[in-house]
């Protein structure tokens, strides 16, 4: 059987994560810049609990890390990656028999490498950047065994520190762990703040603890990436947790109950940090350590690409009719919008790649798998008003759907999504007159001028302009308060 991944560029590369708390496969497929997960896989071994005490990895915690490996080993067999990374940190780095776990890997045909603090640190942070390009301030990895604080600003990571006060050693700890914070800042000499910046989080202790203060506040949007949280309202969110029982916290949507025990700690450990650190605001980044691994092999210009833009030609390349039908599209309505800012136009830019996701959907419901698209896909690089204003501009382009449907407006105010809406008018406009090919629109242009919205043809191309294309045309020149022009010429 061929390979389809052959000649196509794409990688299937899959990272065993051996952490104090979670052992995970993860298999990614795609674009090296951002590819896809195609498998994810987890079990809660729990390798740093007791750790502080004994100072040795639990056996029967032993036991579920290397029965875990040995299906990992198995699946990776069947799945064929390109090559496979496999990572253990804080739990196996600091106990005795840490060894004993990374020789059972090693037996099943899996190379593991232990990860020192500092190098945690790094890859923590090239994770975020890679979900984040503009972040700047610190990255915080919370795992079971430690947490990590690094530096990062100007798309660069700064200095680092490793300290052992993961959600499994600090269990026994409430009350004292913004005392063991300030020590193990003062030990390591550690005096920067966040300048002005955020804190972002990383690790699942943090995540399922943003899950619950997204719950609670009612966030209109589900989806824990770039989530941002308000350092002033932790103590609100202490209280409730402390509050809350175990059964309450068990009914709050996609929140682990493997995680409610940590939530605790992890919010103390929170609170302390933002004491020492005084970020402007806090963001959650579901990319971390794995993430980093895959965006350290980057060369500089693979690193410099835009993660949004990269995953919606996938997407578009997988779904849709005509791969490069969206970079055209870009490009063709692109006069209608010259007061747009970098930042929107990279928006309109993923909006017109995925124009055409949806077309195999029922035409009554293409606008509205195309929303969705757009709103809950996998993308980074892009925040809630983005996600709004891309889901938007596909409503109209698919649907006609000008008045904006819950919950955009709670994500992106009204100008945006009426920009987003000309967005919408305009491909629909060129999907009309193109029919998804390219000659339509490489044979045409559009100008703006003297409050005319203009399709400019080649004489003898008049024949690309119908009454269903006119009806387009008068729509998106309405949209933008502009009249319709139909003109011949050179």
């Amino acid at each position: 059987m061929t390979d389809p991944r052959a000649g196509s560029g794409r990688r299937r590369t899959a990272i065993v994560d051996i952490g104090s708390n979670s052992v995970r496969l993860v298999v990614y497929d795609g674009p090296a810049r951002r590819p896809a997960i195609l498998f994810n896989e987890k079990i809660m071994a729990g390798l740093g609990r007791g750790l502080e005490e004994s100072g040795r990895i639990d056996p029967a915690a032993l036991d579920l890390a290397t029965a875990s490996l040995a299906r990992f080993a198995r699946l990776c067999r069947v799945l064929e990656p390109d090559d496979m990374i496999a990572v253990a940190t804080a739990a196996v780095r600091d106990a005795a028999n840490g060894s004993v776990l990374v020789e059972r890997a090693a037996a099943l045909g899996i190379d593991v490498t232990i990860l020192s603090g500092d190098r945690e640190a790094e890859l923590a942070a090239l994770g975020v950047l890679s979900g984040v390009p503009g972040a700047s301030g610190v990255v915080g990895d919370l795992g079971g065994g430690s947490l990590e604080l690094v530096q990062v600003g100007d798309g660069t990571v700064g200095d680092r520190l490793s300290l052992p006060l993961g959600v499994l050693r600090t269990a026994g700890m409430r009350g004292r762990i913004d005392a063991a914070l300030a020590q193990g800042l003062e030990a390591a000499g550690w005096t920067e703040d966040c300048n002005g910046g955020a804190f972002y989080l990383v690790g699942g202790s943090w995540r399922a603890l943003a899950r619950l203060d997204m719950h609670l506040s009612g966030y209109a949007l589900p989806i824990i990436h770039d989530y941002r949280m308000d350092p002033a309202a932790l103590g609100e969110l202490a209280a409730r947790i402390d509050a809350a029982d175990k059964a309450e916290l068990k009914k709050v949507p996609d929140l682990s109950s493997a995680r409610i025990a940590t939530l605790g700690q992890a919010v103390e450990l929170l609170e302390a940090v933002v004491r020492r650190l005084r970020p402007a605001e806090l963001v959650v980044s579901a990319l971390g350590v794995r993430d980093g691994l895959l965006f350290e092999r980057l060369d500089a210009d693979g690193r410099a690409s835009d993660p949004l833009i990269v995953a919606a030609r996938d997407e578009a390349a997988s779904t849709g009719r005509f791969p490069e039908h969206g970079d055209l599209l870009d490009r063709w309505i692109a006069p209608l919008f010259r007061n747009d800012g970098p930042g929107d136009r990279r928006l309109r830019h993923a909006a017109c790649l995925l124009a055409d996701t949806g077309w195999r959907a029922n035409p009554e419901f293409r606008a509205e798998r195309a929303r969705e698209v757009a709103l809950h896909g996998n993308w980074v690089g892009i925040d809630a008003r983005g996600r709004a204003m891309m889901a938007q501009a596909l409503s109209v382009a698919l649907g006609d759907a000008t008045v904006p449907v819950d919950p955009l407006p709670l994500l992106a105010d009204a100008p945006s999504l009426e920009l987003a809406s000309g967005w919408g008018h305009a491909i629909r406009f060129a999907q009309r007159l193109s029919a998804g090919v390219a000659s339509p629109l490489t044979d045409t242009r559009l100008e703006v001028a003297d409050g005319a919205l203009r399709l400019v043809l080649k004489p003898g191309d008049e024949d690309w302009y119908s009454d269903p294309v006119e009806r387009r045309h008068r729509k998106a020149a309405t949209s933008l308060g502009l009249q319709p022009e139909l003109v011949s010429r050179t």
